[in-house]
């Protein structure tokens, strides 16, 4: 049974951080997309931040580059996403999903940040930022 478990959500001050934490099992781990993704009320999801967990290659949406950092502890099967400067617009759920269709970076990467191809996901862990 494929289980992913996030947590590290809450509430936080315009300019501070969060480190979110997904905990998957119930599947091989390792040659996988994971991904975090996000959604606000009254928006549609999208994607955050995806990484491949074969080579550890990552990648980002334009709103989030350079102040989020997705990362993995493959012996926890364990991926990250540590958020800095936190901005009010940032407020959403978040979620984390695993594509287990596909093995390669390039099947990660050419179909991000479409959330269609991502087959398992957590439960979600809320972030609020006030201004």
């Amino acid at each position: 049974q494929v289980q992913l478990v996030e947590s590290g959500g809450g509430s936080v001050q315009a300019g501070g951080s969060l480190r979110l934490s997904c905990a998957a099992s119930g599947y091989t781990y390792s040659r996988r997309c994971m991904g975090w993704f996000r959604q606000a009320p009254g928006k549609e999801r999208e994607g955050v931040a995806g990484i491949y967990t074969g080579g550890g290659s990552t990648y980002y949406s334009d709103s989030v580059k350079g102040r989020f950092t997705i990362s993995q502890d493959n012996a926890k099967n364990t991926v990250y996403l540590q958020m800095n400067s936190l901005k009010p617009e940032d407020t959403a759920m978040y979620y984390c999903a695993a594509d287990t269709s596909g093995y390669t970076y390039y099947h990660c990467h050419r179909s991000w940040p479409d959330d269609r191809p991502y087959n398992y996901w957590g439960q979600g862990t809320q972030v609020t930022v006030s201004s």
